[in-house]
């Protein structure tokens, strides 16, 4: 177990090819400030790992931005940079990850929380936690990029009314609104993202990130590819064919045995 940010951020390997990130700053709800934002940044863009899971601790997933101690005669200036750079850099270094990403929601997820739990590729969470987003209620106009990833992630319908309303929605509207893929008894969270994570950990390294590429890279082209970037895509699929990994594959499911990858 890494302490990082002061603390405020663990990062531990509960599993072969597995990373664990967890939100430790209970004291204030799992609040994001610069310092657990930028070290989060970092430990992404070092890790390595087939699948990245990310987890908070007690009953927060994360309140969102630390907006304490925002009063006084540089208000404007502050308030400001609390949600510039250093947010924008963590979920650019989750969203450019070349693996998977899962978020285990061990307690409520709320505005920027929110925004980084929906950066994650797959959300699992207890069924007795809260999702919202409450700029409404703080006179604040959320960012361009964020507001994109909700309407990808759950449509202009949701979104809106997500956004204009600020309410809080339980576990299961979150399941229905396509805020999360999976709800579980809090209880047996902790285990099912465990087992979650280490299934896709187990999984081909090059489908992996090959994969998670080629979704990547349609999502940022909604209408027609490109054709450099179509062929580019094509090539990419054509070189697992020529993989050892493809051809281990197909053996061990001949086989019925455990493949053995080796990333190549």
């Amino acid at each position: 177990m890494r302490e990082l940010a002061s603390g405020k951020l663990l990062l531990d390997e509960p599993a072969d090819g597995l990373a664990r990130l967890t939100i430790a700053n209970p004291g204030k709800r799992g609040a994001l400030d610069h310092e657990m934002l930028d070290a989060l940044a970092q430990a992404v863009a070092e890790l390595d790992a087939r699948c990245l899971l990310l987890t908070g601790s007690g009953r927060m997933f994360s309140a969102g931005y630390d907006l304490g101690n925002l009063e006084g005669a540089d208000f404007e200036e502050r308030a400001e940079a609390l949600v510039a750079h250093p947010f924008h850099a963590a979920i650019e270094a989750l969203e450019g990850y070349a693996y998977p990403v899962v978020a285990a929601l061990n307690g409520h997820a709320i505005g920027g929380g929110l925004e980084l739990a929906l950066t994650a590729d797959i959300r699992i969470a207890a069924d007795d936690v809260k999702l919202g987003m409450p700029p409404a209620k703080l006179g604040l106009i959320y960012s361009h990029t964020g507001l994109r990833k909700f309407i990808e992630v759950c449509g202009l319908a949701n979104t809106n009314e997500l956004f204009f309303t600020g309410r809080y929605v339980d576990a299961q509207r979150g399941l229905q609104m396509g805020l999360v893929n999976q709800v579980v008894p809090a209880g047996e969270l902790e285990q099912a993202a465990l087992s979650l994570a280490a299934e896709i950990a187990g999984n081909a390294p090059l489908s992996l990130a090959g994969n998670k590429r080629v979704i990547r890279t349609l999502r940022e082209h909604v209408h027609a590819l490109p054709q450099e970037v179509e062929r580019e895509l094509v090539e990419l699929r054509e070189s697992c064919f020529r993989s050892e990994d493809f051809r281990e594959g197909v053996r061990a499911f001949a086989e019925k045995r455990a493949p053995r990858w080796k990333g190549r």
